[in-house]
């Protein structure tokens, strides 16, 4: 009649399987799609369900994140085989089988056994332990440093007269703010710790009123915020992004809305970024000069 004539051909069995196949693939694709962009977000701060450990971005990290692993599967090692004992001796030594019970009441060989294993594992802990308590320990020469200062409820920065000499406070940022701001919320501050890549940044850490905690979980430490005193450490950040931490010593009434947020850049960026400083934000007095702690 001048109208195609549809035509409805049988589906085979390979065109099924084929199609399932690829939608399989495409269910797969979609599944690593998203765990990439789940993992890509949680670079620097907290995940929903997270069960590990923040992706490392500097040395010191990299190895607490490493020994940390190595503990979990000493620790399901131990788990599993304890769990064999009992579940051995549950079965094979049950009133049934043993209606006589055994009156042993040592044996050398076995006792032998539990001290010489627990002190191998001891020793399996400790070695690469010390490998990680060396990197913290280290004091390579800073190609930056910084002074930060906790205060009741907020931190600020100290930059030296060799890049500015300025400071700032960063303050938590909230409502509108921090919604247009697409950080994390109460995690977000109004001005960031801004650092170089690729290089050593010490930072020299005190409080002006009660004691505070610098915490940086993607960097791999936490330091004490002391009034009166300067603690010192170094971090080497190998990944540009932000990275967010929080205050972690009980400080008073708004000691979980003091979160950190340290910005690392380019070198470029970097330089960009101290000269707007320069301009936007306080000098510090005199210029501020900072001199490396003496471990």
């Amino acid at each position: 009649m001048g109208m195609a004539r549809a035509q409805i051909r049988p589906t085979s069995g390979r065109g099924i399987g084929g199609r399932a196949a690829a939608l399989a693939t495409t269910g797969l694709l979609g599944l690593a799609a998203t765990a990439t962009a789940a993992s890509a977000a949680g670079i620097g701060q907290p995940v929903p369900w997270q069960m590990d450990l923040q992706r490392p971005v500097t040395e010191v990290a990299t190895e607490i994140y490493n020994f940390h692993h190595l503990l979990n599967w000493i620790m399901l090692g131990v788990v599993l085989f304890v769990l064999a004992l009992l579940i051995a001796v549950v079965v094979k030594f049950n009133e049934k089988k043993n209606p006589t019970p055994s009156r042993t009441t040592h044996n050398t060989m076995l006792e032998v056994a539990w001290t010489i294993v627990p002190v191998l594992i001891l020793v399996a802990i400790a070695i690469p332990s010390f490998r990680v308590l060396r990197t913290q320990l280290s004091d390579p020469k800073a190609d930056l440093m910084v002074k930060v200062i906790g205060h009741a409820w907020y931190w600020s920065y100290e930059y030296p007269e060799a890049v500015g000499g300025f400071k700032f406070d960063a303050n938590l940022l909230e409502g509108e703010d921090q919604e247009k701001s697409g950080q994390p919320k109460l995690l977000a501050t109004d001005n960031e710790m801004v650092v170089p890549v690729n290089k050593i940044v010490k930072i020299q850490v005190t409080a002006a009123d009660v004691m505070h905690s610098w915490a940086m979980p993607s960097f791999g430490f936490k330091i004490d915020a002391i009034p009166g005193r300067l603690n010192q450490f170094w971090f080497k950040a190998d990944r540009e992004g932000t990275y967010h931490g929080q205050c972690s010593e009980l400080c008073g009434q708004r000691h979980a809305y003091m979160p950190i947020t340290v910005k690392v850049v380019s070198d470029q960026a970097f330089q960009a970024w101290t000269a707007e400083a320069k301009t936007k934000f306080a000098r510090t007095d005199g210029g501020a000069k900072f001199a490396e702690a003496n471990r």
